[in-house]
C-alpha cells in the first residue's frame, strides 16, 4: 500500500486535563485536548494522542505548544452499538513556543475520494460539499471526513469516487446535538485548497 502525504502542524494550548488512551508492546498513549483559535476568535478544541515516550504530557498541560504529526482515524463501537469514526491527531513531536506566538492549523492530505461527494446549499444559501477522504499509511488506512465551501464545494461535487487528490486546510471542531438529544463534537478539515493529482 502507498503511503500518502498527511501532515498536521498546530499551534495552540493544551487543556489541563489528561487521559490514558491505550498501551501497545509497554508504549503508552494519552489523549489531551488542544484549544486553537481561528482568526475569527472560536476556538477548535481538538483532541492529541501522545505517546508517553514522546515527552511527559504533565510538564506540557496548560502550556501553549507546537505539534507536528498526522491526523488519523479509528473505526469504534459506541455505547448504541454501531460503528463510530473517532477522529485525532497523532503527535510525533510536541515542543513549548512562546505565550505570544500565533495560533497555527495547517493541514495536508493526499488521498482517494472513498465515498460519493455530497453537494448541498445552505439556508442562507452557502455551497457546501462533504466528502470522505481515504488516506493511506503503512499497515492502515485513515478515513478523513472533509468540507468544501464556495467554488471549491463547486468544484468537487463532480469528483468522482476513486479520484486522488491533495487538499491544504485546518482541522476544526463543530458542536451538534443528536436525534437522542445529546451534545456531540464533529471533526473534519476545512478545504481551503484542492488539487486533483
Amino acid at each position: 500500500m502507498q503511503e500518502n502525504i498527511n501532515e498536521v502542524n498546530l499551534i495552540g494550548t493544551f487543556e489541563e486535563e489528561i487521559s490514558f488512551s491505550h498501551e501497545i508492546y509497554g508504549e503508552k498513549f494519552f489523549k489531551i485536548f488542544m484549544n486553537v483559535s481561528r482568526k475569527s476568535n472560536t476556538v477548535d478544541r481538538l483532541p492529541v494522542l501522545v505517546s508517553d515516550r514522546l515527552c511527559d504530557l504533565n510538564v506540557y498541560k496548560g502550556q501553549k505548544v507546537c505539534v507536528t504529526g498526522e491526523f488519523r482515524s479509528k473505526n469504534i463501537e459506541g455505547e448504541d452499538g454501531k460503528r463510530h469514526l473517532q477522529l485525532f491527531v497523532f503527535a510525533i513531536e510536541v515542543e513549548v513556543v512562546e505565550e505570544l506566538t500565533e495560533d497555527e492549523n495547517e493541514i495536508l492530505l493526499e488521498g482517494y475520494i472513498c465515498k460519493e461527494v455530497v453537494y448541498r446549499n445552505t439556508p442562507l444559501g452557502r455551497e457546501i460539499s462533504d466528502m470522505l477522504l481515504a488516506v493511506n499509511r503503512r499497515y492502515k488506512t485513515a478515513y478523513i471526513p472533509c468540507i468544501a465551501w464556495g467554488r471549491n464545494a463547486r468544484f468537487c461535487k463532480d469528483l468522482e469516487v476513486g479520484t486522488k487528490i491533495e487538499i491544504r486546510g485546518r482541522i476544526q471542531s463543530r458542536e451538534y446535538t443528536n436525534l437522542a438529544g445529546e451534545n456531540k463534537t464533529a471533526y473534519e478539515l476545512s478545504i481551503a485548497k484542492l488539487n486533483i493529482i
